[in-house]
This record gives structure tokens, sequence and C-alpha cells, in this order.
């Protein structure tokens, strides 16, 4: 028990002085984790606190343009700038270009004369179908109403240009209803429809309810600080290579193993007190970062981190991890021959195994061979148990599923690394 104490006192001492590895593991994520949730929660409160900036020129002097506007701007995803009516082409691209705005969007000057067309068409064939019109003149195709004019930046990422062509797809929709009812109520009635009844019959919809489905029944939907806080805190546990793989590389090269091998002692013990030493600093890098999502972020306008119902749980899954990447970090640092091979294929391995494994970009989103190359990163078990406490508010035995694959690749870390140094005759 001495030997292990002793060399605890020691590990602690080094990762001490080691200055690079302690920014690198707690300054570094840190950072990542406060700017990558803001940069979500940007993102998540668009439609209702950040709005898309627009540019819409309106070139029809009718009604429906107008309502096609005031329609657009009632979305309410959209911080609308309207440009004169004899705008041209050239100046919208190079506003677009400058980044005054990422999207424009232009009316055509015909746009109410072809809405009313169509309109008048449609009820026509609505009245001939009802029997209340015999002549079927007003049945004849007017063809298609000139489609709007979308200009955006090539910056802009093409699920939000979806999203905004499916908001403009509604508005046109709107305004097109509201013509064909007003044509049709006039066309039976010979009177103008009451603005009341247009208002039941556009806007009276079907709500939709949207409700988050978790394990133990909670609704409430989580927040970009539940889903950011927990992928950086693994990112920044995998970090520790830095650190800990260049601390075996280092005995290496200074022949500390060699001599070990010559005391009444083993390199087990080493390898214990190493494993100990990070695994705690796993755990202070978890309770930082968490600690800054609880009592930081509400500060900075972010929403704060909520802890899952099961604290057991949490350490269980916090501990898992951190002995990953502590073993990660060992078996890098048995095959490495010098700091520069631990420090940059370290780096590089963690980016790629946390590109894959979720971290980046959600598994859910990638094709099938990814979503089978994932199973291989223990970053993507890391996840997935905390996304399971987190997220769905489980309990220990709700993600136990996720942290068998992830013990199974870490023993297999640890026997790589075993197998390594005893290669190489070190141990």
């Amino acid at each position: 028990m001495y030997k292990l104490w002793a060399t605890l006192v020691k590990d602690f001492r080094v990762l001490w002085r080691d200055g690079v590895g302690l920014a690198l593991m707690f300054v570094m994520p840190i950072t990542l984790v406060v700017v990558i949730t803001d940069i979500q929660n940007s993102t998540f409160q668009l439609i209702n606190k950040n709005k898309l900036p627009i540019l819409l020129c309106n070139r029809d002097t009718g009604a429906s343009g107008g309502q096609l506007v005031e329609a657009i701007e009632k979305i309410g995803m959209f911080s609308v700038v309207q440009l004169p009516q004899n705008q041209d082409e050239k100046t919208i691209g190079d506003s677009l270009r400058k980044k005054d705005a990422l999207m424009s969007v232009v009316i055509p000057a015909d746009f109410t004369r072809k809405v009313s067309a169509k309109s008048k068409n449609t009820a026509g064939k609505a009245l001939t179908s009802f029997g209340l019109q015999a002549d079927s003149s007003a049945q004849k195709d007017l063809g298609e109403i000139d489609p709007l004019t979308l200009y955006y930046n090539p910056v802009l990422q093409e699920s939000l240009r979806l999203s905004v062509k499916g908001a403009l797809q509604s508005a046109l929709q709107l305004v097109e209803s509201r013509q064909t009812l007003r044509t049709l109520y006039f066309d039976i009635n010979e009177k103008p429809l009451p603005a009341d009844l247009e208002g039941q019959m556009l806007n009276n919809k079907a709500r939709i309810n949207d409700i988050a489905v978790s394990i133990n029944g909670s609704t409430k939907p989580p927040n970009a600080a539940q889903h950011n806080v927990p992928a950086w805190t693994i990112f920044a546990m995998f970090f520790i290579i830095m650190s800990l793989g260049g601390s075996v590389v280092r005995e290496k090269e200074s022949g500390s193993l060699i001599r070990l091998k010559t005391l009444p002692t083993s390199y087990l013990v080493g390898m214990l007190s190493k494993q100990i030493t990070y695994i705690i600093v796993t755990f202070i890098q978890a309770a930082v970062i968490f600690s800054l999502g609880i009592w930081l972020f509400p500060h900075i306008n972010l929403p704060g981190l909520e802890l899952p119902h099961d604290l057991f749980g949490l350490f269980i899954v916090t501990l898992l991890t951190g002995w990953c990447a502590v073993s990660f970090a060992i078996c890098v640092g048995a095959f490495s021959e010098t700091h520069q091979q631990n420090n940059g294929f370290g780096a590089i391995a963690i980016v790629i195994l946390a590109a894959i494994g979720g971290l980046m970009v959600p598994t859910f989103s990638m094709d099938t061979s990814l979503k089978a190359i994932a199973n291989f990163s223990p970053m993507h078990w890391c996840l997935e148990a905390y996304y399971g406490l987190f997220l769905q508010n489980g309990t220990l035995s709700d993600v136990v599923s996720y942290l068998i694959p992830l013990v199974l690749i870490t023993l297999a870390f640890q026997l790589l690394a075993l197998w390594g140094l005893r290669r190489k005759n070190l141990i």
C-alpha cells in the first residue's frame, strides 16, 4: 500500500508541473463547452429570439403582394428588411455577399394578377363541381403563378435554407387560400367575405403538441446545455492523452521503466497509480464543467444545466468514461516512440473518434455504414450513456446496455497497452 501511495504522490507532482497538459485538460474544454453551447442555443432559439435577417423586394403593386409581405413578417423567424421596388439583382447579390443578410426574397411584379386569376379558376372549378356553374370557361388552365425568387448566400447551410423555403411556402399558401376563399364566397353570395369569418376559416388550424419522450415520463424538453455539456466533458476527458500519454513516453525515454525492473516492485503498481491519478483528474474535469453549466451559464444568458435525478448513475458513467479515457491514453503512450507521435496521433485520433462517435455530428444523421463504424468509438457509448441520463431522465439500469460495450473497449485498451509494453521488454 505504501508503494502505491508513494507512486500516487509522484504522479500528482509530475502532473502539477505539466502546465500545458493542465491547460489542455481544463482551459480548452471549458472554452469549447461555453462557445459551442452558445452557438447551439442560438440555433435552438432562432425562431423565438435571434431572427434570421432577410431582404424583401416586393415588385408587386397589388393587394396580394402586400398580404404576402405581412404573412412573411408574421411567421416570426425573420427580421425583414424591405428593399426598394426597383432594386436590381446585382445590388441584392452585393448585399448578400457583404452578409447584410443571408437570404433575399423577390416578389414578382404580376403576383397579384396571377393569384387573382388562379383563385378565380379554382373557384370556378369548385362551383362547377357543386353544380352551381354550368359554364366551364372559367376552368381553363391559366398557368402557374410566377415563383418567388429566393437568393441566398452559399455559406447558408442547406437544412436552414430548406426550413426557410418551407416557411415561405406556408406564407404563399396562406395568401392563395385567402384569395380563393374570397372569390368563392363572393361568387356564391355576391358580397364580400366577412373579416371575422375569413379569420376563423384561415386561422382555425389544428395545433401540434410536441412532447419529449423520456424514460421516466417527464415531458420537459432538454436545452442546449443538456446536449453540449456532457458531450464536451467526454472530449475533455479524452484529451488527457496529451499529459498521460506523454508521461508514459517520457518514462520510456528516460529509462525509468528499466530501473523499475531492478526494484522490489511491479510496474503494474505504477500503471495503477497513473490510472487512479488521472481518473481523479477526469472527475475534477467533469465537476468543473458541470458546475459551469449549473451556475455560470444562467449568468451569461445560456440555459442552465440540470443534473439527472440518478446521481449514482452519473457517478458510475463518469467513472467508466474516465477509465476508458485513461486506458486509451496509456495505450497510445505505450506504442508511441516520441512525444510528437503521442501528441500528433492522440489529437487526431480523438477528433476522429469524436466525429464518428456523435459528439460533432449526431449519429442519427449518419448513413448506415457510418452508424456501424460509430459502434467502435468509445465516445459513442460514453455519449449514449450520458444522454440516457441527461436527456431521457433515465437511471443507471437504463444505460447499462451502453456501459457494457464501453467496459469491453476499455479492457481492450488495457490489454493492448500491456502487450505493447511487454513486447518492448519494458515490464
